[in-house]
């Protein structure tokens, strides 16, 4: 195995430092843990996303490190049964419900129609 490059030495480094400033503060160890599993697949080669988590993290370290931060938390949406992918629809439209056709945005007519209604 090779040996770590200094950016991975640095993202260690961090991860340590971050935990050890998490420690007493509910919540926040576990977030940490959080962060850096969600990204551990990120390629080596990634090297652009790597530094600006790498920045970000930094931040956030400086904040819980400066004595204002009590808790650390994540705002996170459940998603349940019924809710559709993200994916699924256009942003902003609403979501079909089977019984009406579709009709053009407002100021847009149909081909055979002119917008004048004429």
């Amino acid at each position: 195995m090779s040996r770590p490059s200094r950016l991975q030495r640095q993202v260690l480094s961090l991860y340590r430092e971050l935990l050890r400033a998490a420690r007493g503060k509910p919540g926040a160890e576990a977030r940490v843990r959080a962060e850096f599993r969600q990204h551990a697949c990120l390629p080596r080669s990634d090297v652009l996303r790597i530094e600006y988590l790498y920045r970000r993290g930094r931040r956030q370290l400086q904040l819980l490190r400066s004595g204002h931060a009590t808790a650390m938390g994540a705002f996170v949406r459940p998603r349940g049964p019924t809710e559709e992918p993200r994916d699924a629809r256009v942003p902003g439209t609403p979501p079909e419900d089977g019984n009406s056709p579709r009709s053009p945005p407002d100021g847009m007519g149909s081909p055979e129609t002119p917008p004048d209604g004429r």
